[in-house]
């Protein structure tokens, strides 16, 4: 204080005028007058025009920037200090009045804290803030600091206040001002720093830019108006962290790198001009951290509106495309999710995002597949144009229909879906590439329902009702859609839309018997049922296991809630119309809780609502539907106004009436519904009568006409009468199946008269009607066999048989170098013997239901006799008489229309039952028929069969073994068809045996599960290989190689992927099957050996393709059918020989633990080594040597040092047996040696003493043995029953571990067991 007291003695302090003294030793309030006064006075002082003007004030200014003034106490004292100080630089510039630099960086720092008043504007001194920030930023007062060393973090304080403080209450002059003040800073600077940059630049990313908006825009402005300064700053910046990568991590821009680029290029792309292509390096770093920022950059700038980005850098634009190929699954994914950006906001770019989606739509991860078809179908509900134009787009999103992941399914098949029904609201105005996609949008879309999973078919369901077929149109709009989509689907299409309703009609029907268990009195019986009934209903959804919970629940709650059990009754009778269904299905699911995610049980009973309830067709729907399908065969407007083909929408039209007749029968009890049917038999075209008749008939089985219609049905009658006489066999057919189903008192009369139109016609002169009469004839006798038995008999043995089938009365009538042709193209006379085959099977069929015994051995005879001259057929390859008549074309359609005729007979239990094995195997040949067209039908109408009625209404599991047959087909479109039918047939019998065993009821089907497990058809398979007519001897090795892949073909669906798989039962069955002969042949010593050598080929195909060697129990005995094998006659004996070349033999894996379990000693290393003394020794392993020292083939097999005859070295030995145990003492038969190999002499002789010991000895380890094995052997041993062609039962106590006492070829019987 003495100092500034001397100070003050030695200089004057002059104010101006009016101005009285200020000092430190005022009070406060005395202190703020005086200072508002000479704050007051130097706002009205002008600018010094030069130095000397105002000089006199230079020791006031500099009096009042002392620290006691500069932290006075008071803020108001604080501030009219600064404005003072303000006005001073004013009046003084361009000279301050301050020369010492510490105390002009005090006086900025000062000013800088009092502008920090100016955060809230409605502070009563925000005037005077306002004011010094004015006045500072007029005469650009900071600029003195450019001559500070330390400027910088005196601008760095001021930058940071201002962005700090600025706030949407403060007017645009304020702003303005603001950026006044900073904008010199920068412009005039001679070095803009980073830590200056810095503060800028990070207020216009995130979270700045969306937290602090108007810092975001004063700083934009900032960065606006000083570009051309900042421009080399950021450039260097950029270059720092992009090419050289160092990053200063004090800078917090350093970690928003390339959200600053993208935000600078919005407020100033002139700044990135040479930073942008520096990017390229980034795209193609090594870092995955680096391309994926700079993906996620240049993604976001290449896809925004009105962005030119592509176009000015295209250089860049083309290393971005690179990206969608990255091997980084998360840049893949981040390239393809901004393609719906520029799909809709950059037309010119289409091309080029077309070519790389190409790419990624096959790409291996799902999430990108996933991401391409979200990005179309995304693109296509913001804007329907875009994708709409290019096709290309939908049949990326076409391909994806069939893409392995549900998800991605899912989304394309509902992403089409919606883009159909979009082009349905307004089919005019849409471009001609969505024409042309919707022709095959449909068929995709219904083409789903032929995946295996159930939320594929739900799904498919669900967008038929949605957009195929909209319910919420009125009810024509919606059958004019409805007849517009079955008109032009594909065939495929149309028959998964025919599954669609028989599927939900199974549903729904089940549905209603478990509904109907809830309205019986309480009981044990009824809780029963009501379970078994969850479960059948659970199988039709998704996770049949968790939805066997909420079935449940539901069960519970209708059981408490009449109300909602009434109107599950009425969703399930199917006789409410599609808005009363709605009305009660919203009812029933109000019940249920709130429809949130998280509500399973909700989700459930929905999905199965959905599949019961009718909301596309009731009896208004039919009546309309009738009409469109009239209008359409008269050619009406209809056609035109729907843009329907005339030649197919009849037909189809009469199709789709006929499925829904099917499905919704008590749709069509109605008078002028039926007149309308009935009225369509007098359209002339051929197609018509044969689906209205079906209408007619699928009503009748519901409800015969008969009973509440007789007008009807009488004028029906003598119409069907009429096409049983003149129509074609599909109208004779149809006639009678709808009279048969809608006569009722006059049934009787009624086929007495079409009898006598049928005799009349049964002439081969009639001709056309000749072919009628025999189809007419069938399907009497099929469907009344009671009615005329003899006259039926009588008319199938002369007319049918005598009179045409074993009857050639004209030369050749096609061209006989064609091996093939149309049907159509047949004569008559070849076509009605195929029809009579046919007839022949319906009647057969038809007799099933005799229960009287004269009629069962009657039935019997005809059974034979029928399959032998079907069998004649395919035995004579066609040609009956053997006189050559038929051409190759019509003895190939012969043996097909036999083979068809066996197998539809062999379907029906009890005349099926009478097919011997020798005619099973002549129908086997019909497999590997030269013709392929034989072949394909031929495995068509097995596929068919097989999958009737499992299990008592379908073909045996016997006619299974037939696909090993398929399986050496050589024309690979028929070998696909074959495994797909195959493993359908394969799935289906395992999904029966899995409801058997949820459903309790294994126990009772235990004794058949051999009937109905698919894993048995090996057994048959085995058999039909041995006699397959390309399998000339036992090591014959290019055939043995053939039929390796038969059997792989049928074992492979068998093996893989199945989860109860068990090594142990087919190694159990393989071995119980080898130790059996061939029943056709059984003593015929090539054949059995063929038979041994495919035993082991599946032995060796078991071992090679398993991964897992456990022995799993199994749940049930193994049986092998008499039919097909013969037992041996020593219940203990074994069969360990190997029948296949050496180089065949199977190869146990290293890792496994198989050693113990594979017999492979070869049958053709059984040789006789002579001593030097001339006597035979055997050299063989014999009946003494145990399971566990059996010959096994290794990967490098040693040479032996004693060869047989031929050159043949014998397997390498695990290990030593017992030599004691090396020979019985007993000479091999003669017909157990493999052809060719050397005769086995007697072995060295034995006493009698020794022999008896031997014998004790192994009577002794053989009762050892039978314990050991009730311990291991999980399957007792029990009676064997035959297949159902069999029909004999068989005794097979054999332990399933023992081995033989044999050296020969074919193993002979053991007369002692011997331990494991």
């Amino acid at each position: 204080m003495a100092n500034r007291r001397a100070h003050h003695d030695l200089v004057t302090i002059v104010y101006p005028p009016g101005c009285r003294e200020v000092s430190e030793d005022l009070g406060p309030d005395e202190m703020i007058r005086r200072l508002k006064t000479l704050a007051h006075t130097f706002q009205t002082l002008s600018q010094a025009e030069d130095e000397s003007t105002y000089a006199d004030y230079t020791p006031l200014a500099i009096h009042l920037a002392d620290d006691s003034y500069l932290n006075n106490s008071s803020r108001d004292v604080q501030l009219l200090v600064a404005c003072c100080i303000a006005d001073i630089l004013r009046i003084f510039a361009p000279e301050a009045p301050y020369k010492d630099t510490k105390q002009i960086k005090t006086i900025f720092y000062f000013l800088i804290k009092q502008l920090g008043g100016l955060r809230d504007p409605k502070d009563p001194a925000f005037k005077r803030y306002f004011y010094l920030l004015e006045n500072l930023a007029y005469v650009k007062s900071f600029n003195m600091c450019f001559d500070l060393e330390d400027c910088s973090e005196i601008f760095c304080a001021l930058f940071q206040l201002m962005f700090k403080i600025v706030n949407g209450e403060h007017s645009g002059k304020v702003k303005s001002f603001m950026l006044d003040v900073l904008t010199p800073l920068i412009t005039e600077a001679d070095f803009v720093s980073n830590e200056l940059l810095d503060i800028i630049l990070i207020n216009i990313v995130d979270p700045q830019k969306s937290q602090q908006k108007n810092a975001y825009s004063l700083a934009k402005d900032l960065v606006v108006k000083t570009s051309a300064t900042l421009e080399p700053y950021i450039q260097q910046f950029f270059n720092q962290v992009l090419i050289l990568g160092k990053v200063d991590q004090k800078l917090q821009i350093s970690r928003k790198v390339y959200d600053l680029i993208y935000e600078l290029n919005h407020i100033c792309p002139r700044i990135l001009l040479t930073v942008l292509p520096q990017l390229e390096f980034k795209l193609k770093s090594t870092e995955e951290v680096d391309r994926m920022g700079s993906v996620a950059l240049l993604a976001r700038m290449f896809s925004e509106v009105n962005s030119n980005l592509a176009t000015n850098h295209r250089q860049l634009w083309l290393a971005f495309l690179g990206r969608y190929n990255d091997i980084s699954v998360a840049i893949r994914i981040k390239c393809v999710q901004y393609t719906m950006h520029f799909l809709l906001n950059h037309p010119e770019l289409i091309g080029d995002i077309k070519d790389t989606l190409e790419l990624r739509q096959h790409d291996p991860e799902e999430n990108v597949r996933y991401e391409v078809v979200m990005a179309i179908v995304t693109t296509a509900k913001r804007d329907f144009d875009v994708v709409s134009r290019s096709e290309e787009l939908l049949n990326f999103v076409k391909e994806r229909t069939l893409d392995k992941r549900f998800k991605i399914r899912k989304e394309a098949i509902s992403g089409l879906a919606m883009i159909y029904r979009k082009h349905l609201s307004n089919p005019q105005n849409v471009p001609e590439a969505t024409k042309n996609a919707v022709t095959w949008i449909k068929d995709k879309i219904l083409h789903g329902y032929y995946m295996q999973g159930m939320e594929d078919r739900l799904l498919v369901e669900r967008l038929l009702n949605t957009c195929l077929v909209p319910f919420n149109m009125d009810t024509t709009e919606r059958m004019k859609k409805l007849f517009l989509l079955f008109a032009t689907i594909d065939e495929n299409a149309c028959k998964a839309f025919i599954e669609i309703q028989k599927n939900q009609f199974v549903v729904r029907k089940c549905v209603s018997e478990l509904v109907a268990l809830h309205r019986l009195p309480p009981s044990e019986k009824r809780d029963r049922e009501i379970k078994i009934k969850i479960q059948a209903t659970a199988k039709h959804l998704p996770e049949p296991v968790k939805a066997t919970e909420f079935i449940r629940k539901l069960s519970a709650h209708l059981l408490t809630d009449k109300v909602m059990l009434a109107n599950m009754e009425k969703i399930t009778d199917g006789v409410l119309s599609c808005s009363e269904c709605m009305a009660t299905v919203n009812q029933v699911l109000k019940k249920l809780g709130s429809p949130i995610m998280t509500n399973l049980y909700y989700g459930t009973v929905k999905q199965l609502l959905e599949r019961i309830s009718s909301v596309m067709v009731d009896d208004v729907a039919i009546r309309e539907l009738a009409g469109l399908v009239q209008e359409a065969l008269n050619a009406g407007d209809i056609l035109e106004e729907l843009g329907l083909d005339s030649s197919r929408a009849g037909e189809r039209g009469l199709r789709l009436l006929m499925v829904l007749s099917f499905v919704f029968a008590p749709h069509y009890m109605y008078t002028d519904v039926l007149n309308k049917i009935v009225g369509l038999l007098k359209t002339p075209a051929d197609f018509v009568a044969p689906l209205a008749l079906s209408v007619l008939t699928y009503i009748g089985k519901h409800k015969p006409l008969g009973d509440d219609f007789p007008s009807i049905l009488q004028t029906l009658t003598p119409i069907c009468k009429d096409f049983v006489n003149n129509g074609t066999p599909k109208q004779a057919k149809q006639s009678i199946k709808c009279l048969f189903m809608n006569a009722t008192e006059t049934q009787d009369a009624v086929f007495t008269e079409i009898l006598e139109i049928i005799k009349t016609n049964l002439d081969p002169a009639k001709g056309d009607q000749y072919r009628t009469a025999i189809v007419a004839l069938g399907h009497v006798a099929f469907h009344l066999p009671d009615k005329f038995p003899i006259q039926i008999k009588n008319l199938v043995s002369r007319k049918i048989v005598k009179e045409l089938l074993i009857q050639d009365r004209t030369e050749v009538h096609v061209d006989g170098s064609l091996a093939w042709c149309d049907e159509e193209d047949l004569p008559l006379e070849t076509r009605c013997k195929m029809e009579g085959m046919k007839m022949m099977a319906r009647w057969l069929i038809g007799l099933k239901d005799d229960k009287d015994d004269d009629k069962t051995n009657s039935v019997t005879i005809s059974a034979h006799k029928t399959f032998r001259i079907l069998n004649a057929f395919v035995s004579n390859k066609g040609d009956l008489r053997e006189e050559g008549k038929p051409s190759p074309a019509e003895r190939a359609w012969f043996r097909l229309a036999a083979g068809c005729a066996i197998l539809k007979i062999c379907e029906q239990k009890g005349v099926g039952d009478k097919y011997t094995l020798d005619q099973f195997y002549t129908l086997s040949t019909l497999f590997t028929d030269p013709i392929p067209q034989v072949r394909e039908r031929i495995l068509i109408k097995l596929h068919k069969g097989l999958g009737r009625g499992i299990p008592n209404k379908c073909l045996p599991l016997d006619f299974m073994g037939l696909y090993a047959l398929a399986g050496l087909d050589t024309d690979k479109k028929l070998l696909h068809m074959a495994r797909q039918y195959m493993t359908i047939d394969i799935g289906k019998r395992k999904d029966y045996v899995k409801s058997l065993m949820m459903s309790g009821a294994a126990d009772k089907f235990s004794n058949q599960i051999h009937r109905i497990m698919p894993d048995y058809m090996i057994v048959f398979a085995i058999p039909l290989l041995t006699h397959y007519h390309g399998f000339p001897v036992y090591d014959d090795e290019e055939a043995l190689k053939k039929l390796q892949s038969a059997l792989w073909f049928i074992m492979e669906p068998l093996m893989t992927k199945n989860d109860n798989f068990s090594f142990g039962f087919y190694k159990t069955l393989i071995e119980k099957i080898k130790n059996h002969s061939d029943a056709r042949n059984a003593d015929d010593e090539a054949t059995n050996y063929k038979l041994w050598s495919m035993c082991d080929l599946a032995m060796g195909i078991l071992i090679s393709k398993t991964s897992n060697y456990e022995l799993k129990e199994f749940p049930a005995d193994l049986e092998i059918p008499r039919l097909f094998y013969t037992p041996p006659d020593d219940p203990n004996f074994v069969n360990v020989l190997n029948y296949l070349p050496a180089d065949m033999m199977a190869k146990i894996p290293k890792k496994s633990s198989m050693i113990n379990y594979i017999p492979t000693v070869s049958a053709q290393a059984v040789m006789v080594k002579k001593d030097k003394g001339g006597a035979s020794v055997n050299n063989a392993t014999t009946a003494g040597t145990s399971s566990s020292a059996i010959n096994v083939v290794t990967e490098n097999p040693l040479p032996s040092s004693d060869n047989d005859a031929n050159g043949t070295t014998e397997s390498q030995t695990i290990y030593d047996p017992d030599p004691s145990q090396e020979s019985n003492g007993r000479v091999p038969r003669k017909r157990g040696r493999p052809p060719g190999s050397t005769k086995v002499a007697a072995a060295s002789p034995v006493t009698a003493e020794d022999t008896h010991e031997e014998e004790d000895e192994a009577g002794r380890e053989e009762e050892k043995g039978q314990k050991d094995d009730e311990k291991a052997d999980p399957i007792p041993a029990k009676r064997a029953r035959s297949t159902r062609a069999g029909g004999t039962k068989e005794k097979d106590n054999t332990p399933v571990q023992e081995e033989p006492a044999t050296t020969s070829g074919r193993p002979r019987r053991a007369a002692a067991a011997v331990k494991k």
